[in-house]
């Protein structure tokens, strides 16, 4: 059977009454072509004829957009100081240098695979070791940080910091930032003039990681040694490796193969991250409040507790023994001044890991609020928060118990606590 087929419009114009002939041919099932009836060298030659007259294209309206041109992401990095960018007499040299003798844009230009990885904006916060960085400082932080983020072209954060508070600070932005953006806090834990200084590759994963929109909705993250951390369950464990940073139950994030980052679950957050503590109106002169931290050890004096309450401690931390125990003499003296003042005070526990809860603690009873998951040093800072949003001990209770494992830990709703400073 044959089929008579009407050419292309601009081919009928050239040639009327041209007409395409196919037939079709027999085959087998697994032949599926059709086959012109006469060879394709007997067409006539299309060269031979005068080509179609095409329409110009239309000149372009005068303000239309151009195509879209991919820009690298913007990434601001905030200097701080700290080992990173720490200076020593000789390049053998790991303990005993000078922290945070060097500026962030020295650091950046000490690396330059980093303008490729994003379009960068240093600002240096402050030059100090991470034990010396004001606490008033991160309430500063916190709102710089916010507003960055909150600007549609920024789309990450990165910090270079010491790596002995490093924790503390990044838990703080986690509880202080509400954004879906990542902030990054990166260390090194040799100086920058050290042979072999880890801290120029840890700055580039840092910055690619702060610039990868698969580091969404991840919350706050810590990187150091190829590695991705929650700054919730992360601690240092090691005064001089460079694989200090641990997370022993909860594991990491993610990691990094050739700087690039790796994770290993989809984008989420701890079943304990139900709070949000906003510090836009929080005037930093007025301070934060006072919360220390006494250690358990053998031989305990009962007397440095009611010398942290005389100095004025607006809440203490316990650092017990195993899972919060505390000497009996002195946790009964604790538990009457608890009852009898309504005084906050936290369990945690000296071990690197573990839970503690706020009943039956060795000593203590049920007088304290249970740390959970988290270690003296986070505690503190969540007591912190709490106290600063002017919050009763019921209240604060409430978000440390969140932490306690169960199912009811994913039902719970996620709450705004607004800090303001009081005229």
């Amino acid at each position: 059977m044959a089929v008579r087929i009407k050419p292309p419009s601009w081919r009928s114009s050239t040639r009327p009454g041209f007409l395409w002939t196919v037939q079709r041919q027999t085959r087998t099932p697994h032949q599926r072509h059709w086959t012109p009836k006469q060879p394709f060298s007997s067409f006539p030659r299309l060269s031979n004829h005068q080509p179609p007259a095409f329409a110009p294209y239309p000149e372009p309206v005068s303000g239309a957009p151009l195509a879209a041109v991919t820009m690298p992401p913007k990434v601001t990095i905030y200097g701080t100081g700290g080992t990173i960018a720490g200076s020593a007499a000789g390049a053998a040299q790991t303990t005993g240098y000078k922290s945070g003798v060097i500026s962030v844009g020295e650091l950046i230009k000490a690396v330059p695979e980093l303008s490729k990885a994003a379009d960068l904006n240093a600002k240096q916060i402050i030059s100090v070791g991470s034990p010396d960085i004001p606490e008033g400082l991160l309430v500063r932080m916190s709102q710089q940080i916010q507003k960055e983020l909150d600007s549609d072209t920024t789309q990450g954060v990165v910090i270079t910091h010491g790596t002995d508070t490093i924790e503390e600070t990044a838990f703080w932005l986690d509880l202080t930032v509400k954004t879906d953006k990542p902030i990054v806090l990166v260390g090194s834990m040799r100086p920058a003039t050290a042979h072999s200084a880890d801290g120029p590759m840890n700055l580039l994963c840092a910055v690619k990681l702060a610039a990868s929109e698969c580091a969404r909705k991840r919350g706050v993250m810590i990187v150091l040694n190829d590695r991705i951390c929650s700054p919730r369950f992360t601690t240092k464990t090691n005064a001089n490796s460079l694989d200090t940073f641990k997370a022993e139950e909860q594991g990491f994030l993610g990691c990094f193969v050739d700087s690039q980052p790796v994770f290993y679950y989809p984008p989420c957050r701890p079943l304990s991250h139900h709070y949000y503590f906003n510090v836009a109106g929080w005037d930093v002169k007025q301070g934060l409040p006072d919360v220390d931290i006494l250690f358990g050890h053998l031989g305990l004096r009962q007397e440095l507790f009611q010398a942290a309450v005389e100095s004025d401690a607006d809440g203490i931390v316990l650092a017990g023994m195993g899972s919060g125990c505390w000497l009996t003499d002195a946790g009964e003296a604790i538990s009457k001044y608890i009852r009898e003042n309504d005084f906050p005070v936290v369990a945690s526990r000296r071990t690197p890991w573990g839970y503690v809860g706020g009943t039956k603690n060795y000593g203590l009873g049920d007088s304290c609020i249970g740390g959970g998951f988290l270690d003296p040093q986070k505690c503190r800072i969540l007591l912190q928060l709490c106290l600063a949003a002017d919050l009763g001990n019921g209240a604060i209770r409430a978000i440390f118990e969140s932490n306690k494992p169960g199912p009811h830990a994913a039902a719970l709703k996620f709450r705004e606590f607004k800090i303001e400073s009081t005229p």
